[in-house]
């Protein structure tokens, strides 16, 4: 009888040990979602200002691959939509895509330069779902590797841009 109390009383300890175990990869994690603003002509809100593309739309659209090292990291596989194929969804309207991240850092790039390199808005990399810590949850990624001559330096490196959470079509 005294053991079945011991593991009773022990249960919630352990619990508790597991998730405060957790609570790094909680605080790691953000939603797989993006807001689109701007010019553009899909909304979805009440206010017909936003298009809020939720993680299931993100999920049907075709998957990309690129395989590349950036500055950050040695050669992987990123894998996400197209940013024009986000951009098609959201009938953006204009070349000058403002990306807004996390941490209120943003960075405006050309919607056809993106095409030309085939960019993506990755969201995992070597099969493994982008976290905050982790470049997530979107990361804009060029095949810089395909590329050097025109992808490298401080100015391109510029456009690899990570914790992506909104877009803006200017």
């Amino acid at each position: 009888m005294t053991q079945p109390r011991v593991l009773r009383t022990l249960a919630p300890s352990r619990l508790a040990l597991v998730l405060l175990a957790l609570l790094p990869l909680a605080a790691s994690a953000a939603p797989l979602t993006l807001d689109v603003q701007g010019l553009i002509g899909r909304t979805n809100d009440p206010d017909h200002s936003v298009y809020h593309i939720s993680e299931a739309e993100l999920l049907k659209l075709p998957v990309h691959t690129i395989t590349t090292s950036t500055t950050w990291t040695p050669k992987s596989t990123f894998a996400g939509p197209l940013l024009g194929d986000v951009l098609k969804l959201v009938d953006a309207q204009a070349d000058g895509i403002e990306l807004r991240t996390i941490d209120d850092y943003s960075y405006t790039v050309s919607a056809k330069e993106a095409e030309r390199y085939g960019a993506i808005l990755a969201y995992s990399k070597n099969g493994v779902r982008l976290t905050v810590s982790n470049f997530g949850p979107l990361f804009l990624i060029y095949p810089r590797d395909a590329y050097p001559s025109e992808l490298s330096g401080s100015a391109a490196e510029a456009k690899f841009v990570w914790q992506i959470k909104a877009m803006v079509v200017k």
